[in-house]
């Protein structure tokens, strides 16, 4: 990615999580030759703070087991930090993909404190693999509240557009 982007000066690589709070912790996802063996390329793009959440996937999309799985030690941020680092002030979209964690970081948001646009953000993981319920009621009142409309785009994300 850094090779790919070099040519911009305004993208910036960061190579932390974004998390509840700041610390050090496991990040899981799919070894490279599981990937292969599993015969799912797209396997290679599932990654969560949460083991079980990778391995809940072997009832729905393939047959991934505890062996499969890797984890690395990685910096964690809140989202408050990020953007404080970073001195952002507002964000035109914000998209969340993160395999279980969606709850979490939108929950973490301050919107007080940052203009966000449009947010897009996958809810089909909000309250367990493949679940969605108090988790996602809570997050479409929160969002409701700062006066973004909700449209579901597909069968898996979500747009919060700030009216």
């Amino acid at each position: 990615m850094k090779k790919n982007t070099a040519k911009y000066n305004n993208i910036i690589i960061e190579t932390s999580a974004i998390s509840e709070k700041n610390e050090i912790k496991k990040f899981y996802y799919v070894k490279p030759d599981a990937v292969k063996k599993l015969g799912k390329h797209w396997a290679s793009g599932i990654g969560s703070f949460n083991k079980e959440h990778i391995l809940n996937h072997k009832n729905k999309r393939f047959l991934v087991s505890d062996p499969d799985i890797e984890g690395v030690n990685i910096q964690y941020l809140t989202f408050s930090n990020l953007i404080d680092k970073y001195l952002v002030s507002s964000i035109d979209l914000l998209q969340i993909d993160v395999e279980g964690a969606e709850f979490e970081i939108l929950n973490s948001i301050d919107f007080n404190k940052i203009e966000i646009k449009k947010i897009i953000f996958e809810f089909k993981h909000f309250d367990g693999t493949f679940k969605d319920g108090a988790k996602l009621k809570l997050i479409k009142e929160k969002l409701t509240s700062f006066n973004y409309q909700l449209r579901e785009i597909d069968k898996e994300n979500i747009l919060a557009e700030k009216n």
